[in-house]
């Protein structure tokens, strides 16, 4: 399924799952049959006997203090034997990339690592229909393509009709039998096999914001590139000498003896892009925090400018290094979207908001009313990074900011940073996307073991 960031993709997998509301308020029409019952009318314990769910926000289904228990609570939920239990866990989570993690409490794995669970726990009862809400968003090029080939797995071996949600579809698309694309007011574009929906509505697609494979892009008369910022390969550097943010030899973990970072140094100046790139769980939202004074050093100390972030105050803090989060929700404190853009702001900063909101495409004369929890998962990182840009921080430091983003959003996102940085800000960013990484960096970091070491970028 794709389509635009807020077409409705999400609400129509929560549907398919029998998540909706039921109850008064609720309007529907149509008719939805999922395995030959009706999806409206059917109690959800039916519905979930057939269909497992991953959501865009795996965190937001994980409920148990242990990575196998979490795995487990499903299959007791639908009356598995007791015996046959612990051998269907550990084969499962040894099939999603989580044997050894066992014991970890979900809020100790990365963004990745909990995307793996929560499929982990979908594929455990062996569900006829799973449906899945950009899975592959958070994981790591080998663990995305590990994570698809067990769903095509799923699909040829044991008969899994599978309904995927997805903005990354390079490896996904030879995968699909069907696409079904939704359009920014939630009608279907087209539906059909790929090819023939492309033959059909490929310029649709490209003007709706849609992701198409780069070959199938091109044959419609794309260019390859995106949008590259000036200092990116192929473009003049701008950086300055000035440092915006260094780290020296940090050290640090969350429990005594599991060290998450070690010896790690870099230096970031004025109009600098590094991308933070490694596998899922090697440290790069750890050192993302630490770098805005979320957390504090172990050993060795982060500077911002001359000064260790974590002892400022936050007031302080907020407008000199910007943090947006891998998941958006974590950060949202105020009842609609104008509230929390405004949220803290002086009279002189929010003069900008409405400008800075249609950039990102979420002008406030329509989204300013909604709650934040009611935007897409596109839509949230959006609205994140419009809290961390208001108060015009030197530091940007963005965690998976492609994350739920179409390609509008994308170029828009592009457009922002060409700005900030033009004014002297510096960027670390933590990704999983190639094409941002191309885009836009100057440097490249690997981060493996919670070590880092130069990529260069070429």
């Amino acid at each position: 399924m794709l389509g635009p960031s807020g077409s409705g993709k999400s609400t129509l997998a929560h549907a398919i799952a029998g998540l909706l509301p039921r109850g008064q308020g609720a309007l529907r029409s149509g008719r939805l049959e999922v395995g030959g019952v009706d999806a409206w009318a059917a109690a959800r314990a039916e519905l979930a006997a057939r269909v497992g769910l991953v959501m865009q926000d795996p965190d937001s289904q994980l409920v148990m203090e242990r990575a196998d228990d979490d795995v487990a609570f499903g299959l007791e939920n639908r009356a598995w034997p007791p015996a046959a239990m612990p051998a269907r866990v550990a084969e499962v989570l040894a099939e999603v990339g989580l044997a050894g993690l066992e014991a970890r409490h979900p809020d100790g794995l990365s963004g990745g690592q909990q995307q793996r669970l929560a499929l982990a726990g979908a594929l455990a009862p062996r569900p006829s229909v799973l449906v899945l809400d950009e899975p592959t968003a958070n994981l790591d090029p080998d663990g995305a393509a590990a994570f698809l080939a067990r769903l095509d797995g799923a699909r040829r071996v044991d008969g899994t009709t599978i309904v995927l949600v997805e903005h990354r579809v390079e490896s996904a698309w030879p995968m699909a039998d069907q696409l079904l694309v939704l359009g920014s007011d939630g009608r279907p574009i087209d539906l059909g096999p790929p090819g023939a929906v492309v033959a059909r509505s490929g310029p649709a697609l490209l003007a709706a914001g849609v992701w198409l494979p780069r070959a199938v892009e091109v044959a419609l008369g794309r260019p390859i590139a995106t949008r590259t910022l000036p200092g990116a390969p192929g473009g003049a550097a701008v950086a300055s000498a000035e440092p915006v943010v260094r780290a020296e030899r940090v050290d640090f973990a969350y429990q005594p003896g599991v060290p998450v970072l070690e010896a790690v140094s870099l230096e970031v100046a004025a109009g600098e892009r590094f991308c933070l790139v490694g596998p899922n769980g090697s440290g790069k939202s750890t050192l993302a925090r630490l770098l805005v004074g979320l957390e504090r050093p172990l050993h060795g100390r982060v500077l911002l400018g001359d000064e260790e972030p974590h002892r400022l105050p936050a007031a302080v803090l907020a407008r000199r290094a910007g943090l947006v989060f891998q998941d958006p929700e974590r950060q949202f404190l105020a009842r609609t979207v104008a509230e929390e853009v405004s949220l803290g702001l002086d009279e002189g900063e929010r003069v900008g908001l409405p400008e800075l909101m249609s950039s990102l495409g979420l002008p406030l004369e329509r989204f300013g009313p909604r709650s934040p929890y009611r935007l897409s998962g596109g839509e949230q990182r959006r609205l994140s990074l419009a809290c961390a840009l208001a108060r015009r921080p030197r530091l940007l430091v963005l965690d998976e900011p492609t994350y739920g983003q179409d390609r509008h959003g994308y170029e828009g996102l592009l457009r922002i940073l060409e700005g900030r940085l033009a004014e002297g800000a510096a960027v670390v960013a933590a990704t999983h996307d190639p094409r941002f990484v191309a885009d836009v960096a100057t440097r490249t970091l690997e981060m493996r073991g919670g070590r880092l070491s130069e990529r260069r970028t070429t």
